[in-house]
């Protein structure tokens, strides 16, 4: 993700929440070897999906950030799951159905189809054990799915060949788009599936197999993927272990070799969603969700060495944490230097929180 990808999702009791706070953030006596945890206020929440959220994406309008959208996953079998799309106020602007069980959801730019740049959102069904594919633009969503050509794992089977996780990557040099897949289950090696996005000549988009690749600890399961396009690096969550850093280009003359491995302790709970903040000259965060229960807290890493450790921890009330989703640019007057998107088990829905009230956390550390 070259710019942080970011959403806002609010329930509709919830649309509100923070604003008009003069003080966005609290601290709270709680364990973290930094000392006491920063609460930050969300300022929007999206409205409640059918069934169960999991993940969200961010869609940056071109011309008008105001307008962007966030794309985000009812994660329930057919026909009730589905890909739900919310305007920055957090208001359901159209609900896709009959996706079955999908789980992540990621969004990237200039995907080459017809002849024409096409903004995509990618999708895993993992009940269909495939990838779905939608084009992405001001009005919404439509699917552009090549028929029988998006399967993953084609040469697994059972909760091995399930995909949960997505990342996409954008590759600098070229524009090439893949798709980097975690499944629910996988081998300790070779874990995660790329895949290379293109134009099946009939306007479509199909999933061509690149690599399998990375490590995994054996605990748990890997479903939390990102990708900081600029830098070149895939970043994916090993839930009971720690987070793992490779190199994102599939023809990287390193790209077996783990750059880092970090993480591993401070975390109470399964390592879940992870967001890149990305500022100017490869500076920025790294955010990793811990999936606590009432409220999960998120553990903030510089872009520039993740590997360093931790640099602040903060909640935001959002509870069990999966999906999150950030964003550096502009999105709006409400959002002028980013946001972040988390999702909200208990609420079924998502929390927006402005960067500037999580860069106030930051700054004092």
């Amino acid at each position: 993700m070259l710019f942080l990808r970011a959403l806002i999702v609010v329930p509709f009791f919830l649309v509100g929440v923070g604003c008009g706070l003069q003080n966005r953030t609290t601290e709270t006596q709680t364990a973290s070897s930094l000392g006491p945890v920063a609460g930050v206020q969300p300022v929007l929440a999206t409205e409640a999906v059918a069934d169960d959220p999991d993940d969200p994406a961010i869609w940056l309008h071109p011309s008008d950030p105001s307008q962007s959208l966030i794309v985000a996953t009812n994660k329930a079998k057919a026909p009730s799951g589905a890909l739900v799309v919310f305007g920055l106020d957090g208001k359901t602007r159209q609900t896709v159905a009959g996706l079955d069980r999908p789980n992540n959801v990621d969004v990237e730019y200039g995907l080459l189809v017809g002849g024409r740049p096409m903004d995509i959102a990618v999708v895993t069904e993992r009940l269909k054990g495939r990838l779905r594919i939608f084009e992405i633009g001001p009005k919404g969503v439509r699917d552009v799915t090549s028929d029988g050509a998006t399967q993953v794992f084609a040469d697994r089977s059972g909760e091995e060949a399930a995909p949960m996780g997505v990342g996409l990557y954008r590759r600098p040099r070229d524009g090439s788009i893949f798709a980097i897949v975690a499944p629910k289950a996988g081998p300790r090696q070779g874990y995660l599936g790329q895949y290379k996005l293109e134009d099946d000549g009939r306007g479509r988009v199909k999933a061509t197999f690149v690599r399998a690749f990375g490590r995994f600890s054996g605990v748990g399961e890997i479903e939390a993927v990102a990708v900081d396009d600029e830098l070149g690096f895939v970043y994916y969550a090993d839930e009971g272990d720690g987070v793992h850093q490779y190199h994102a280009d599939p023809d990287h003359p390193a790209r077996d070799q783990e750059i880092a491995h970090f993480a591993q302790k401070g975390f109470r709970a399964d390592r879940e969603g992870i967001a890149i903040y990305a500022g100017p000259g490869g500076t920025g965060y790294l955010v990793c969700t811990d999936q606590l229960p009432a409220s999960s807290e998120y553990h903030v890493f510089r872009r520039e060495n993740p590997a360093a450790g931790e640099i602040a921890v903060f909640r935001g009330g959002a509870d069990s944490t999966d999906g999150i989703e950030i964003t550096s640019r502009p999105a709006g007057p409400k959002f002028p230097r980013g946001l972040m998107v988390a999702m909200n088990s208990a609420g079924r829905n998502f929390l927006i929180y402005r960067w500037e009230d999580i860069a106030a956390v930051l700054e004092k550390r």
